[in-house]
């Protein structure tokens, strides 16, 4: 039976790459050797590296404009201390925007480094919205935002406009919709949720923010380590990077991010507009600030709870529980989910309201 796979992640990717990467732990470019065996500084592999790193700024069009895209590990979590580290002058300061959880553990990290301003916080509304009308600081060494929380099922619409860099965890959004990425100085996002498996988190970073803080910095920690070596300080995750590749192939045929957006629009639209039109449901988020790539909602009548999870799990879908400090229901629609996926769980929605 087919699956309907709304995981938030690690989560679904394109048919074609699981087809691909899969043959390439066989046999990986006819070379009789697995992807998974091959040297990372094999002719084979640096090819994929490079690739990969230029498909990055061709998709988010940014060639030319002075930015590096590093393919590197520890996921986003590890993105929270190393952007201070790289950013944060010592005796500085950092303005960060409170969004969710994510948002919440990049400020824990940045803390021990300087001053941590919170412009704003949706904390004590649950983080049901994206705060508005706050101000950041001019004397700040960055801003940071979080521009998609998987967990409360918010996005960001709009962006600052700063006279700071300003950095942004694209982690469950990247590559899904069409921004002005180059008024971001640096952007991170773990490859799990729209670009391939975990194991590898990707960064895109303009050059010329680096090196001002007058700290000593790990080399492993250091963005500029990392470019000088490109993206190959220490053994990558050569699997989830070629993966990765394959996915960015994938959306670069299919149109790029134009053609993405377009359909995870309307995948948005159609659950959406389900969730608002069904009395059995009602969204979390409120609805200017509502994700496109992950909506979370509740059944108004916690008794249906059975009735409904027997009906999802009877037509294939998979992974719609939502996160386990919120309850309710997360349907996680990133960019390789078919809008076939969300007409079955919408189908479902109003089986449950005729039935009851």
């Amino acid at each position: 039976m087919k699956k309907h796979n709304y995981s938030a992640g690690p989560c679904i990717l394109p048919q074609e790459v699981f087809e691909k990467a899969s043959k390439s732990i066989l046999n990986f470019n006819d070379s009789g050797l697995s992807i998974l065996e091959i040297s990372h500084r094999s002719k084979d592999f640096v090819a994929v590296m490079e690739e990969a790193r230029a498909l990055v700024l061709e998709l988010l069009n940014l060639e030319g404009k002075g930015y590096q895209a590093l393919f590197l590990q520890g996921g986003a979590s590890l993105e929270f201390l190393m952007v201070p580290y790289n950013l944060m002058k010592v005796n500085g300061k950092a303005a960060y925007l409170d969004t969710g959880t994510w948002a919440s553990g990049a400020i824990k990290e940045a803390k021990p480094f300087g001053e941590t301003v919170v412009v704003a916080s949706s904390k004590e509304s649950n983080y049901n919205h994206i705060p508005k009308n706050y101000t950041i600081p001019s004397d700040a060494d960055y801003f940071h935002c979080t521009s998609n929380n998987t967990i409360f099922g918010t996005q960001m619409k709009a962006f600052p406009t700063t006279n700071i860099p300003v950095v942004c965890d694209m982690s469950s959004d990247i590559f899904s919709r069409n921004l002005d990425f180059s008024k971001f100085d640096l952007i991170y996002a773990g490859a799990q949720k729209n670009m391939g498996p975990a194991g590898t988190t990707l960064v895109v970073v303009k050059e010329e923010i680096l090196g001002k803080t007058g700290r000593a910095i790990p080399n492993i920690l250091n963005y500029e380590q990392h470019i000088s070596k490109e993206s190959m300080y220490n053994t990558p995750a050569v699997f989830a990077v070629y993966t990765s590749l394959l996915t960015l192939q994938w959306l670069k045929n299919l149109g790029g991010i134009n053609a993405i957006e377009k359909i995870n629009n309307a995948k948005a639209n159609l659950l959406y507009t389900e969730i608002d039109r069904n009395p059995l449901f009602k969204g979390t988020a409120a609805i200017e600030d509502r994700s496109h790539m992950n909506a979370t909602f509740l059944l108004e009548n916690d008794a249906l709870q059975e009735q409904f999870d027997s009906l999802w799990k009877k037509a294939g879908i998979s992974g719609i529980n939502g996160h386990r400090s919120v309850g309710g229901y997360r349907a996680s629609m990133y960019n390789a989910l078919p809008i076939e996926s969300v007409q079955v769980l919408v189908d479902v929605m109003k089986e449950l309201e005729k039935n009851s």
